[in-house]
């Protein structure tokens, strides 16, 4: 809830631990330091703010900081005075400088997209409690080598800057499940050729009739629509996505769309039916069959609180033919965008569509990258970082499986699969053909046919 000056100045906040103040300030209100002994979340976003004060270490319980869609020129440097800060915001500044004296000790949690960055400082990784780091939509032409000290990092925005390359140190960190880099000139290249040479239908815009809307992302608006007929066939009712066009926390709208129409057709992701064309303002836009109203999302995203894992209701429960079905479906899903160079990014159950017994569809390509296929080792890489994602899955739905006794071996090899894939040893965790194929073996599946497991 946004609250207001007023409010903070006459007194009626007292005790409150989060505050939120949207209303143009283009000073640090000194009221705010009334409420030292209990605030831990500021949200200044949306301001006129360019600096800090320097007392703001007073607010000796603060844990989080916002200050989205401020004119700050640089990251302040009394953040890092804050003993207990583990979460920084500052997206869509005209942040250039970001200092090493900056970064918080506890520092957990960074948010820097759509800023000027060039240059990241080797303080760095000093940060060892790090898990989250979002840098898409900078300037960054390198990464600073002792990022590499920084062994709790498990989820990596790097799109949309001006990286030539990967460092090879990067894909050797142990925990890192989560990474973006399309929009680089490194991956420039394939993106390009993903939404020129991919076969994909055009779709005129006056051919698609509008109708309510469905959700909103950081990417763009999903509309239910009819696809009119061309000929004598009757309409049909699809799902249209209008990109909105600007950097979003995980990349560029453009990458995504290459993503899901360079995906391809498997049962366990949305069919593509494809690219508007002649839209009035010029908007991209992809044409999708239409998803059962029965599908929902399998979790909630992360918390402030969790940080790198998904929110579950309280009461989910999964069958175990269920968690198997679930769990099959996801790793075909991944064996196939990998085959087609392509790394999903963001493997995660907020981003699955759940149907009930297993039938699941694998969404939102916003943090997609492109890659070579005849490289090898870089491949087997990027692959095995994925798979510790889905190992983050795997845990999550074995933990909220219920089983009859009588299954407790399957049951014992889905948990050491699990094990396996969240292995910091990087180069023993499996990859998802092999994941698959273990699968199929619990399910009892052998040789028959493997859609049997997926959403048909």
């Amino acid at each position: 809830m946004i609250t207001t000056l007023e409010q903070l100045r006459a007194g009626h906040l007292a005790g409150t631990r989060r505050l939120k103040l949207a209303c143009g300030l283009s000073e640090f209100p000194r009221e705010i330091f009334d409420l030292a002994d209990t605030l831990e979340i500021l949200d200044l976003s949306g301001n006129a703010l360019s600096k800090l004060p320097d007392d703001l270490p007073r607010l000796s319980k603060l844990r989080i900081i916002f200050a989205s869609d401020n004119p700050f020129t640089e990251l302040p440097e009394v953040l890092g005075q804050c003993s207990q800060l583990s979460m920084v915001g500052f997206k869509a500044n005209r942040i250039r400088t970001v200092s090493g004296q900056s970064l918080p000790p506890l520092l957990r949690w960074l948010i820097l997209t759509d800023n000027e960055i060039d240059t990241l400082p080797a303080e760095i990784g000093a940060c060892t409690q790090l898990q989250k780091l979002m840098l898409a939509g900078n300037r960054l032409r390198t990464l600073p080598e002792e990022l590499a000290a920084c062994s709790r990092l498990e989820l990596l925005r790097l799109a949309a800057n001006q990286l030539s390359e990967l460092p090879a140190w990067l894909l050797r960190l142990p925990r890192l499940s989560w990474l973006a880099f399309a929009g680089n000139p490194f991956s420039e290249a394939l993106e390009t050729a993903a939404l020129t040479d991919t076969p994909s239908a055009d779709i005129r815009w006056d051919e698609l009739k509008l109708e309510q809307q469905l959700g909103e992302g950081a990417s763009g608006v999903i509309y239910r629509a009819a696809l009119l007929a061309r000929h004598e066939h009757a309409s049909r009712p699809v799902a249209v996505k209008l990109f909105k066009g600007a950097v979003t926390s995980d990349g560029l709208p453009d990458c995504e769309m290459a993503a899901c129409i360079r995906a391809g057709d498997h049962p366990n992701l949305i069919p593509v039916v494809g690219k508007v064309k002649d839209h009035p303002a010029g908007t991209h836009g992809l044409v999708m069959e239409l998803i059962d109203s029965q599908f929902t999302n399998l979790a909630g995203p992360p918390s402030l609180e969790s940080c790198t894992r998904d929110i579950y209701d309280a009461d989910t429960r999964f069958e175990l033919a269920s968690v198997l079905r679930l769990a099959y479906g996801m790793a075909s899903a991944a064996c196939h965008l990998h085959r087609q160079g392509v790394m999903h990014g963001d493997l995660y159950a907020h981003n699955i569509l759940h149907g009930g017994q297993g039938r699941a569809l694998l969404g939102d390509f916003g943090a997609a990258s492109f890659y070579a296929t005849d490289d090898r080792d870089f491949r087997s890489a990027l692959q095995r970082l994925e798979v510790r994602a889905y190992g983050c899955l795997l845990e999550e739905l074995i933990d909220r499986c219920d089983w009859p006794a009588e299954e407790a071996d399957i049951v014992a090899k889905l948990v050491a699969l699990k094990e396996n894939c969240l292995s910091e040893d990087i180069g023993s965790r499996p990859l998802f053909d092999e994941i698959a194929a273990v699968l199929r073996q619990l399910t009892g599946a052998g040789d028959r046919d493997t859609a049997a497991f997926a959403v048909v």
